[in-house]
């Protein structure tokens, strides 16, 4: 798995007018191509009146599906835009459908280009872009006395936390890099003198805050 990469929040979308046309940049975050064809079919039956849903993705760990689709543009002039910015941007897992309402102005091949280009542009911009990393889950149970001490100590090693829970013992819930977990618990059984119980969870791309 990688250790990071990059791919957009949120599902989302965005709009521009060019010369009248309306280009509605539509944006998701997928985790396989066939989440990806769904979304591309999805937003066809529901801008089914457009003049084009021009799409395209990028999905899997090396970038392995990869698919753009004019939908009766000229060719060249949609789908390859939209295919270049996913990548310029380095996004992975993520797919855009462009829906065209034509005004009556026609742009011509540069003007296409550039309108599904920008139209690109600002959906991703409202899916927000983001870098997950790899972090596994390492939940620590410890005794009250300890939890000052631990917190701190967590704090000043920037480790990433989840839920704290407090009952009889308090329960942490920390999200090292995969690549230290290991690591990680031999630390925290050091800290806590081996008086802490420590369970090693799944592992699970996450955004830093």
């Amino acid at each position: 798995m990688l250790e990071q990469y990059r791919t957009v929040k949120r599902q989302a979308s965005a709009e521009i007018v060019i010369k009248k046309s309306r280009f509605i940049g539509h944006v998701k975050p997928v985790e396989s191509e066939a989440e990806a064809v769904a979304f591309i079919e999805h937003i066809k039956k529901e801008h089914w009146s457009a003049t084009h849903n021009c799409s395209a993705y990028v999905v899997g760990e090396r970038d392995q599906f990869q698919k753009q689709s004019d939908d009766g543009e000229p060719s060249g002039t949609a789908g390859k835009p939209i295919l270049e910015v996913i990548k310029q941007q380095g996004l992975k897992n993520t797919v855009v459908v462009v829906t065209r309402y034509f005004g009556g102005i026609m742009l011509g091949a540069g003007g296409l280009i550039r309108a599904y280009t920008d139209a690109t542009v600002e959906g991703l911009a409202a899916a927000e872009p983001v870098t997950l990393g790899l972090h596994r889950e390492v939940r620590v149970e410890i005794d009250y006395t300890w939890h000052g001490k631990v917190e701190n100590e967590l704090r000043g090693k920037g480790t990433m936390l989840g839920e704290t829970q407090f009952t009889d013992k308090v329960k942490l819930s920390c999200w090292p890099r995969e690549s230290e977990a290991e690591s990680f618990v031999a630390w925290m059984t050091d800290l806590t003198q081996g008086q802490a119980s420590i369970v090693t969870g799944e592992a699970e791309y996450r955004e830093a805050t």
